[in-house]
Protein backbone atom coordinates (compact mmCIF):
# COMPACT_ATOMS: atom_id res chain seq x y z
CA UNK A 1 0.00 0.00 0.00
CA UNK A 2 1.37 3.66 -0.85
CA UNK A 3 2.43 6.01 1.92
CA UNK A 4 -0.92 8.34 0.70
CA UNK A 5 -3.66 5.60 0.43
CA UNK A 6 -6.63 6.01 2.35
CA UNK A 7 -6.40 3.73 4.58
CA UNK A 8 -5.12 5.04 7.84
CA UNK A 9 -1.78 3.95 9.02
CA UNK A 10 -0.41 3.95 12.69
CA UNK A 11 2.67 5.02 12.62
CA UNK A 12 4.45 3.26 15.26
CA UNK A 13 3.35 -0.08 13.98
CA UNK A 14 5.91 1.13 10.91
CA UNK A 15 9.78 1.72 10.86
CA UNK A 16 10.07 5.37 10.78
CA UNK A 17 12.91 5.21 8.68
CA UNK A 18 10.95 3.69 6.03
CA UNK A 19 8.57 6.24 5.41
CA UNK A 20 9.87 9.86 7.06
CA UNK A 21 10.84 11.98 4.19
CA UNK A 22 10.05 15.74 3.74
CA UNK A 23 6.97 15.93 1.02
CA UNK A 24 8.59 14.78 -2.20
CA UNK A 25 7.21 16.43 -5.69
CA UNK A 26 7.09 19.34 -6.95
CA UNK A 27 3.45 20.35 -5.72
CA UNK A 28 2.60 23.14 -3.17
CA UNK A 29 3.42 21.67 -0.05
CA UNK A 30 6.94 20.05 -1.61
CA UNK A 31 10.22 20.02 0.16
CA UNK A 32 11.45 21.74 -3.31
CA UNK A 33 9.34 24.52 -3.28
CA UNK A 34 9.31 25.31 0.81
CA UNK A 35 12.82 25.18 1.24
CA UNK A 36 13.38 28.45 0.24
CA UNK A 37 14.30 29.52 4.61
CA UNK A 38 16.73 26.74 4.74
CA UNK A 39 18.75 27.68 2.12
CA UNK A 40 18.92 31.19 3.18
CA UNK A 41 19.77 30.06 6.78
CA UNK A 42 22.62 28.16 4.85
CA UNK A 43 24.37 30.31 3.23
CA UNK A 44 24.21 32.64 6.42
CA UNK A 45 26.40 29.89 7.76
CA UNK A 46 28.94 29.36 4.38
CA UNK A 47 31.75 31.37 6.28
CA UNK A 48 31.30 28.71 8.79
CA UNK A 49 31.49 25.60 6.26
CA UNK A 50 34.67 27.52 4.65
CA UNK A 51 36.19 27.50 7.88
CA UNK A 52 35.48 23.58 8.04
CA UNK A 53 36.67 22.99 5.13
CA UNK A 54 39.90 24.56 5.78
CA UNK A 55 40.36 22.36 8.49
CA UNK A 56 40.88 19.28 5.70
CA UNK A 57 44.40 18.20 5.37
CA UNK A 58 45.24 17.84 1.82
CA UNK A 59 47.97 16.24 -0.22
CA UNK A 60 48.90 16.03 -3.31
CA UNK A 61 46.29 14.07 -5.11
CA UNK A 62 47.06 10.67 -5.80
CA UNK A 63 45.82 9.99 -9.62
CA UNK A 64 43.27 7.45 -9.07
CA UNK A 65 41.48 8.98 -5.63
CA UNK A 66 38.82 11.54 -5.65
CA UNK A 67 38.28 13.94 -3.54
CA UNK A 68 34.59 12.66 -1.74
CA UNK A 69 31.93 14.66 -0.02
CA UNK A 70 28.65 13.32 1.15
CA UNK A 71 25.45 15.42 2.43
CA UNK A 72 23.68 13.43 5.22
CA UNK A 73 19.90 13.97 4.77
CA UNK A 74 19.91 15.36 1.33
CA UNK A 75 16.46 15.67 1.01
CA UNK A 76 14.82 16.07 -2.85
CA UNK A 77 15.25 20.21 -3.42
CA UNK A 78 17.90 22.32 -5.10
CA UNK A 79 19.65 23.03 -1.44
CA UNK A 80 22.06 19.77 -1.43
CA UNK A 81 23.10 20.62 -5.15
CA UNK A 82 24.54 24.45 -4.58
CA UNK A 83 25.63 23.19 -1.54
CA UNK A 84 27.83 20.34 -3.13
CA UNK A 85 28.91 23.47 -5.51
CA UNK A 86 30.36 25.63 -2.84
CA UNK A 87 32.27 22.78 -1.10
CA UNK A 88 34.37 21.66 -4.16
CA UNK A 89 34.70 24.74 -5.63
CA UNK A 90 36.25 26.31 -2.21
CA UNK A 91 38.44 22.68 -2.03
CA UNK A 92 39.26 23.07 -5.38
CA UNK A 93 41.15 27.24 -4.74
CA UNK A 94 42.61 24.97 -2.12
CA UNK A 95 44.44 22.52 -4.06
CA UNK A 96 45.37 25.14 -6.62
CA UNK A 97 46.63 27.39 -3.94
CA UNK A 98 48.85 24.93 -3.19
CA UNK A 99 50.31 24.21 -6.75
CA UNK A 100 48.23 20.99 -7.03
CA UNK A 101 46.08 20.01 -9.92
CA UNK A 102 42.63 19.36 -8.28
CA UNK A 103 41.20 15.60 -7.96
CA UNK A 104 38.42 14.10 -9.54
CA UNK A 105 35.40 15.01 -7.24
CA UNK A 106 32.75 12.44 -6.12
CA UNK A 107 29.33 13.29 -4.29
CA UNK A 108 27.02 10.93 -2.57
CA UNK A 109 23.46 12.33 -1.90
CA UNK A 110 22.42 9.88 1.68
CA UNK A 111 19.00 10.25 2.96
CA UNK A 112 16.20 8.03 4.11
CA UNK A 113 14.64 5.12 1.18
CA UNK A 114 11.19 6.81 1.58
CA UNK A 115 13.11 10.35 0.30
CA UNK A 116 12.42 11.58 -3.27
CA UNK A 117 15.80 10.91 -5.29
CA UNK A 118 13.77 10.82 -8.69
CA UNK A 119 12.62 14.57 -8.18
CA UNK A 120 16.67 15.03 -6.76
CA UNK A 121 18.23 13.62 -9.26
CA UNK A 122 16.18 15.08 -12.11
CA UNK A 123 17.63 18.90 -10.59
CA UNK A 124 20.85 17.38 -10.98
CA UNK A 125 22.72 19.31 -14.07
CA UNK A 126 25.02 17.50 -17.00
CA UNK A 127 28.11 15.97 -16.00
CA UNK A 128 31.12 17.86 -17.88
CA UNK A 129 34.44 15.93 -17.00
CA UNK A 130 35.58 13.98 -20.12
CA UNK A 131 37.55 15.74 -21.86
CA UNK A 132 37.94 18.74 -20.25
CA UNK A 133 39.53 19.96 -17.66
CA UNK A 134 38.29 20.58 -14.01
CA UNK A 135 38.55 24.22 -14.37
CA UNK A 136 36.71 24.43 -17.41
CA UNK A 137 34.02 22.39 -15.58
CA UNK A 138 33.79 24.69 -12.64
CA UNK A 139 33.40 28.03 -15.00
CA UNK A 140 30.94 26.30 -16.92
CA UNK A 141 27.61 27.47 -15.66
CA UNK A 142 24.79 25.00 -15.74
CA UNK A 143 27.03 21.93 -15.41
CA UNK A 144 28.27 19.89 -12.72
CA UNK A 145 31.95 18.99 -12.07
CA UNK A 146 31.78 15.57 -10.06
CA UNK A 147 30.39 11.98 -10.29
CA UNK A 148 27.24 11.75 -8.22
CA UNK A 149 25.94 8.60 -7.02
CA UNK A 150 22.77 8.44 -3.93
CA UNK A 151 22.88 6.31 -1.10
CA UNK A 152 19.53 5.61 1.17
CA UNK A 153 19.65 4.48 4.60
CA UNK A 154 19.81 5.96 8.08
CA UNK A 155 22.65 7.93 8.95
CA UNK A 156 22.19 6.81 12.55
CA UNK A 157 24.08 4.05 10.72
CA UNK A 158 27.26 3.10 8.86
CA UNK A 159 27.14 4.06 5.09
CA UNK A 160 29.91 3.94 4.04
CA UNK A 161 33.57 1.77 3.83
CA UNK A 162 36.15 3.15 6.23
CA UNK A 163 37.82 5.60 5.79
CA UNK A 164 36.49 6.74 2.34
CA UNK A 165 35.15 10.47 3.16
CA UNK A 166 36.95 13.46 2.88
CA UNK A 167 34.18 15.79 3.99
CA UNK A 168 30.84 14.88 5.75
CA UNK A 169 28.28 17.84 5.77
CA UNK A 170 24.72 17.49 7.56
CA UNK A 171 22.25 20.56 7.57
CA UNK A 172 18.44 20.41 8.86
CA UNK A 173 18.70 17.15 9.28
CA UNK A 174 19.97 15.81 12.83
CA UNK A 175 17.15 16.72 14.78
CA UNK A 176 14.92 14.31 13.85
CA UNK A 177 14.87 11.21 15.74
CA UNK A 178 15.33 7.82 14.37
CA UNK A 179 12.07 6.71 16.52
CA UNK A 180 9.23 8.51 18.75
CA UNK A 181 10.27 7.00 21.93
CA UNK A 182 7.95 4.38 22.90
CA UNK A 183 7.30 5.90 26.31
CA UNK A 184 6.14 8.84 24.82
CA UNK A 185 2.67 6.57 23.35
CA UNK A 186 2.87 4.57 26.52
CA UNK A 187 -0.13 5.15 28.60
CA UNK A 188 1.19 3.31 31.21
CA UNK A 189 4.32 5.14 31.20
CA UNK A 190 5.40 8.40 33.41
CA UNK A 191 6.77 9.82 29.92
CA UNK A 192 3.41 9.69 27.90
CA UNK A 193 2.34 12.76 26.11
CA UNK A 194 -0.99 12.99 26.78
CA UNK A 195 -3.25 15.35 24.97
CA UNK A 196 0.06 16.40 22.66
CA UNK A 197 1.57 16.00 19.05
CA UNK A 198 4.99 17.54 20.28
CA UNK A 199 7.10 17.68 23.89
CA UNK A 200 7.11 21.89 23.45
CA UNK A 201 4.83 22.52 27.13
CA UNK A 202 4.88 18.69 27.83
CA UNK A 203 5.80 16.87 31.28
CA UNK A 204 9.75 16.89 31.94
CA UNK A 205 9.51 13.07 31.87
CA UNK A 206 8.39 13.31 28.06
CA UNK A 207 11.13 15.79 27.12
CA UNK A 208 13.73 13.92 28.99
CA UNK A 209 12.53 11.03 26.64
CA UNK A 210 13.12 12.65 23.83
CA UNK A 211 16.57 14.02 24.98
CA UNK A 212 17.62 10.52 26.03
CA UNK A 213 16.69 9.25 22.02
CA UNK A 214 18.49 12.59 20.72
CA UNK A 215 21.67 11.35 22.46
CA UNK A 216 21.53 7.85 21.67
CA UNK A 217 21.12 8.61 17.84
CA UNK A 218 23.52 11.21 17.85
CA UNK A 219 26.36 8.76 19.69
CA UNK A 220 24.99 6.18 16.72
CA UNK A 221 25.86 8.89 13.80
CA UNK A 222 29.58 9.91 15.66
CA UNK A 223 30.46 6.34 15.80
CA UNK A 224 29.13 5.55 12.34
CA UNK A 225 31.07 8.91 11.03
CA UNK A 226 34.43 8.10 13.01
CA UNK A 227 34.77 4.89 11.30
CA UNK A 228 34.09 6.47 7.59
CA UNK A 229 35.98 9.79 7.85
CA UNK A 230 39.40 9.64 6.38
CA UNK A 231 41.41 10.98 9.02
CA UNK A 232 42.42 14.16 7.34
CA UNK A 233 38.86 14.77 6.64
CA UNK A 234 36.20 17.30 8.73
CA UNK A 235 32.40 17.26 9.51
CA UNK A 236 30.00 20.28 9.20
CA UNK A 237 26.67 19.82 10.89
CA UNK A 238 23.83 22.35 11.72
CA UNK A 239 20.33 20.70 13.03
CA UNK A 240 17.52 23.19 14.92
CA UNK A 241 18.95 23.58 18.40
CA UNK A 242 17.73 25.82 21.29
CA UNK A 243 18.55 28.75 23.43
CA UNK A 244 16.30 27.39 26.72
CA UNK A 245 18.29 24.69 28.92
CA UNK A 246 14.57 23.39 29.38
CA UNK A 247 13.74 20.60 27.08
CA UNK A 248 10.39 21.45 26.92
CA UNK A 249 10.95 24.55 25.35
CA UNK A 250 11.36 23.50 21.90
CA UNK A 251 12.16 27.33 20.90
CA UNK A 252 11.36 28.04 17.06
CA UNK A 253 10.57 24.21 16.67
CA UNK A 254 8.10 24.45 18.89
CA UNK A 255 6.02 27.49 17.70
CA UNK A 256 5.94 25.42 14.40
CA UNK A 257 4.31 22.45 15.81
CA UNK A 258 3.59 23.14 19.54
CA UNK A 259 1.08 26.14 19.14
CA UNK A 260 -1.35 26.39 16.43
CA UNK A 261 -0.44 22.75 14.79
CA UNK A 262 -1.53 21.18 18.42
CA UNK A 263 -4.56 23.91 18.24
CA UNK A 264 -5.50 22.02 15.16
CA UNK A 265 -5.19 18.78 16.23
CA UNK A 266 -7.23 19.59 19.21
CA UNK A 267 -10.00 21.00 16.64
CA UNK A 268 -10.18 18.02 14.16
CA UNK A 269 -10.70 16.36 18.20
CA UNK A 270 -13.27 18.57 19.09
CA UNK A 271 -15.38 18.59 16.06
CA UNK A 272 -14.56 14.26 16.50
CA UNK A 273 -13.27 13.72 13.00
CA UNK A 274 -10.07 12.35 14.98
CA UNK A 275 -10.49 10.49 18.62
CA UNK A 276 -8.36 11.52 21.02
CA UNK A 277 -6.29 8.47 21.16
CA UNK A 278 -5.35 8.77 17.80
CA UNK A 279 -4.22 12.23 18.41
CA UNK A 280 -1.81 11.44 21.45
CA UNK A 281 -0.80 8.42 19.10
CA UNK A 282 0.81 10.54 16.87
CA UNK A 283 4.21 12.44 17.57
CA UNK A 284 6.47 14.90 16.07
CA UNK A 285 9.91 13.03 16.13
CA UNK A 286 12.19 16.33 16.87
CA UNK A 287 14.31 17.24 19.45
CA UNK A 288 16.06 20.77 19.32
CA UNK A 289 18.88 19.90 21.45
CA UNK A 290 20.63 22.68 23.69
CA UNK A 291 24.38 23.37 22.89
CA UNK A 292 25.09 21.00 25.76
CA UNK A 293 22.75 18.35 24.68
CA UNK A 294 25.41 18.22 22.02
CA UNK A 295 28.56 18.44 23.69
CA UNK A 296 27.83 15.50 26.16
CA UNK A 297 27.37 13.15 23.08
CA UNK A 298 30.36 14.64 21.33
CA UNK A 299 32.90 14.42 24.56
CA UNK A 300 31.38 10.91 25.30
CA UNK A 301 32.45 9.67 22.09
CA UNK A 302 35.97 11.18 22.05
CA UNK A 303 36.89 10.52 18.61
CA UNK A 304 36.43 14.07 17.49
CA UNK A 305 38.18 17.51 18.30
CA UNK A 306 35.50 20.25 18.23
CA UNK A 307 36.79 22.95 16.24
CA UNK A 308 33.38 24.93 16.46
CA UNK A 309 30.31 24.07 18.36
CA UNK A 310 28.09 27.08 18.76
CA UNK A 311 23.96 28.52 18.18
CA UNK A 312 23.28 30.30 15.30
CA UNK A 313 20.43 32.49 14.83
CA UNK A 314 19.15 31.16 11.53
CA UNK A 315 15.87 33.89 11.45
CA UNK A 316 12.32 32.45 10.51
CA UNK A 317 11.42 29.35 8.52
CA UNK A 318 8.71 31.73 6.25
CA UNK A 319 9.45 33.31 3.19
CA UNK A 320 7.20 36.06 2.52
CA UNK A 321 6.94 38.34 -0.39
CA UNK A 322 3.94 40.66 1.45
CA UNK A 323 4.31 40.54 5.44
CA UNK A 324 1.69 42.30 6.04
CA UNK A 325 -0.99 39.59 4.22
CA UNK A 326 -1.98 37.51 6.55
CA UNK A 327 -2.85 35.14 3.93
CA UNK A 328 0.19 34.98 2.29
CA UNK A 329 1.95 34.11 6.08
CA UNK A 330 -0.49 32.04 7.20
CA UNK A 331 -0.25 29.71 3.90
CA UNK A 332 3.49 29.78 4.27
CA UNK A 333 3.61 28.23 7.72
CA UNK A 334 0.98 25.30 6.69
CA UNK A 335 2.82 24.62 3.29
CA UNK A 336 6.27 25.02 5.70
CA UNK A 337 4.74 22.78 8.21
CA UNK A 338 3.07 20.49 5.87
CA UNK A 339 6.31 19.84 3.31
CA UNK A 340 8.13 18.63 6.38
CA UNK A 341 5.78 16.58 8.72
CA UNK A 342 2.71 16.12 6.06
CA UNK A 343 4.20 12.54 5.02
CA UNK A 344 3.90 11.24 8.66
CA UNK A 345 0.43 13.36 8.97
CA UNK A 346 -0.59 11.29 6.02
CA UNK A 347 0.34 8.12 7.07
CA UNK A 348 -1.34 8.80 10.58
CA UNK A 349 -4.93 9.96 9.37
CA UNK A 350 -4.91 9.59 5.39
CA UNK A 351 -5.30 12.48 2.99
CA UNK A 352 -8.70 13.58 3.71
CA UNK A 353 -8.04 14.05 7.68
CA UNK A 354 -4.45 15.57 6.88
CA UNK A 355 -6.13 18.49 4.23
CA UNK A 356 -8.38 19.26 7.00
CA UNK A 357 -6.28 19.59 9.51
CA UNK A 358 -3.58 21.43 7.50
CA UNK A 359 -6.88 23.78 6.40
CA UNK A 360 -7.42 24.41 10.27
CA UNK A 361 -3.64 25.34 10.90
CA UNK A 362 -3.86 27.65 8.30
CA UNK A 363 -7.11 29.28 9.09
CA UNK A 364 -5.62 29.40 12.91
CA UNK A 365 -2.21 31.35 12.01
CA UNK A 366 -4.22 34.41 9.54
CA UNK A 367 -5.59 35.31 13.17
CA UNK A 368 -1.74 35.10 14.18
CA UNK A 369 0.29 35.90 11.40
CA UNK A 370 2.03 39.21 12.93
CA UNK A 371 3.11 37.42 15.93
CA UNK A 372 4.54 34.78 13.81
CA UNK A 373 6.73 36.60 11.94
CA UNK A 374 7.90 38.09 14.92
CA UNK A 375 8.23 35.58 17.20
CA UNK A 376 8.92 32.59 15.14
CA UNK A 377 13.03 32.25 14.56
CA UNK A 378 15.03 29.38 14.03
CA UNK A 379 18.17 28.68 16.13
CA UNK A 380 20.38 26.06 14.87
CA UNK A 381 23.67 24.19 16.58
CA UNK A 382 26.96 24.55 14.26
CA UNK A 383 29.27 21.71 14.52
CA UNK A 384 32.38 21.55 13.05
CA UNK A 385 34.28 18.51 13.73
CA UNK A 386 37.63 16.75 13.08
CA UNK A 387 39.67 13.82 14.37
CA UNK A 388 41.43 14.79 17.96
Amino acid sequence: MGLHGRDNVVVSEMKLERMLSMKGGKGEASYANNSQAQARHAQSMFHLLEETLNEVQLESPAEEAPFVVADLGCSSGSNTLYLIDVIIKHMTKRYEALGFDPPEFSAFFSDLPSNDFNTLFQLLPPLTIDGGSMEECLAADGHRSYFAAGVPGSFYRRLFPTRSIDVFHSAFSLHWLSQVPESVTDKRSKAYNNGRVFIHGADQSTAMAYKKQFQTDLAGFLKSRSRELKKGGSMFLVCLGRTSVDPTDQGGAGLLFGTHFQDAWDDLVQEELVDGDKRDSFNIPVYAPSLEDFREVVEADGSFAVNKLEVFRGGSPLVVNQPDDAAEVSRALANSCRSVCGVLVDAHIGDQLSDELFMRLESRATVHAKELLEQLQFFHIVASLSFS
